[in-house]
């Protein structure tokens, strides 16, 4: 799936990804400042999540509830300097929980990521708007 849009227009792509059916791990590529957290926040508001979504740049991992009862983990890995602080943390639990699991920067975890996962790669576009691709693994 591939779509361009203002951000302004963020909540009709983000249920066009979530019609896409993407695996419940998604991996978010792109530059900082691209939107990465704000179409996460986006994606967490849309399946049901009531309280207010933040980055988890210092945290980590912020663990959210839909209003059904599901759990959904965001992580940011850019702090991390290695795949073990990301194993002490119990990553690999979270990552096989069923939970959705959204992931910035999960290229710094590459062993960690199950097989069966998603990718969306955001770029800022000249004109600003954003290019998102959706890959299904």
């Amino acid at each position: 799936m591939e779509s361009s849009f203002l951000l302004e227009d963020i909540n009709e792509v983000v249920k066009s990804v979530l019609e896409a059916k993407p695996n419940k791990v998604i991996l978010f590529n792109g530059e900082m400042g691209v939107g990465k957290t704000t179409f996460i926040k986006a994606l967490c508001k849309e399946l049901g999540v009531q309280e207010a979504t933040s980055s988890p740049t210092f945290s980590l991992v912020n663990e959210y509830e839909t209003s059904d009862g599901a759990l959904i983990y965001h992580f940011d890995v850019y702090r991390l300097k290695n795949e073990a602080e990301a194993y002490d943390m119990g990553m690999d639990e979270y990552l096989y929980s069923n939970a959705w699991n959204f992931i910035e920067w999960a290229e710094k975890i590459p062993s960690l990521i199950p097989d069966r996962h998603s990718v969306i790669d955001l770029t800022k576009l000249p004109n600003g708007n954003r290019k998102l691709v959706l890959t299904n693994f």
